[in-house]
């Protein structure tokens, strides 16, 4: 059996997913990837020398069949990086309830829930790593993304609580809270942004998503990855409950 330290990290297969499970990997852990794209998922696993997971993780009982799959397989896990989710806008009046649900599911009660079903492996073994992709948006708010901004304060939330329960177990929890990231989704919303407001894409990222920013430029999935890779790290081993900020600026005001 693999003596390597094993991560699970989900939405493993969107920009910043798939940029943690390469860095994990050089970083010598085994990584399961978790996303709902079978062909895609176990392509990049093979790929990395890793595992697929293929789950939906609104449902509870895929959470836990994350975690049962990497115990049968490894014999282990330590690291769990909940990154998974999505966005939708929508002015309060119209957000579909049925999207309200699934987003909070996904980004906020799958969190819990695979915190939950890892922790007494992470107590047993008094070692271990918990760290939530967030979003400035966990600490700020932006019109038209209600689910998206709830689910993310609540997980700060769920981070701090959670560190201080895992403090004398050497279980560090920490959340990542990022900008915009340079992501296929981000892409997507630039472009859009930019054909319904008949500017420049460059004019989109500079003056209409960065506005609050210092830096006007996007994040790379690397830097989240690299701020991933060292919060694993035994030199981390004292941060622990933060909400750690990539924000370029943002929250500097």
């Amino acid at each position: 059996m693999d003596e390597r330290r094993t991560a699970i990290v989900t939405g493993a297969l969107g920009g910043i997913g798939r940029a943690v499970a390469e860095a994990l990997t050089a970083a010598n852990y085994v990584v399961v990837l978790v996303d709902i794209n079978t062909e895609e998922g176990t392509t990049l696993a093979a790929r990395l020398n890793g595992h697929f997971v293929a789950a939906d993780l609104a449902q509870r009982r895929d959470c836990r069949r994350v975690v049962d799959e990497t115990i049968d397989r490894f014999g282990r896990v330590d690291v769990l990086v909940n990154n998974a989710g999505f966005q939708h806008i929508s002015p309060i009046e119209s957000f579909p309830e049925d999207k309200w649900d699934l987003m909070l599911a996904v980004m906020l009660t799958a969190p819990f829930l695979l915190t939950k079903y890892v922790w007494p492996h992470l107590q047993a073994q008094h070692w271990g790593r918990v760290i939530n992709i967030a979003s400035i948006h966990g600490q700020v708010a932006s019109p038209y993304k209600a689910a998206y901004i709830s689910a993310k304060h609540g997980l700060i939330g769920l981070t701090r609580t959670t560190a201080l329960e895992g403090g004398n177990h050497g279980i560090t929890v920490n959340a990542i809270c990022p900008a915009y990231v340079r992501t296929p989704l981000v892409e997507s919303q630039i472009a859009a942004q930019a054909e319904s407001r008949h500017i420049s894409a460059d004019t989109v990222i500079e003056d209409v998503m960065l506005a609050p920013a210092a830096i006007k430029r996007l994040i790379e999935p690397a830097e989240v990855a690299a701020l991933v890779t060292y919060l694993c790290s035994d030199a981390a081993s004292a941060i622990t409950g933060a909400a750690l900020n990539i924000d370029l600026g943002w929250t500097a005001r």
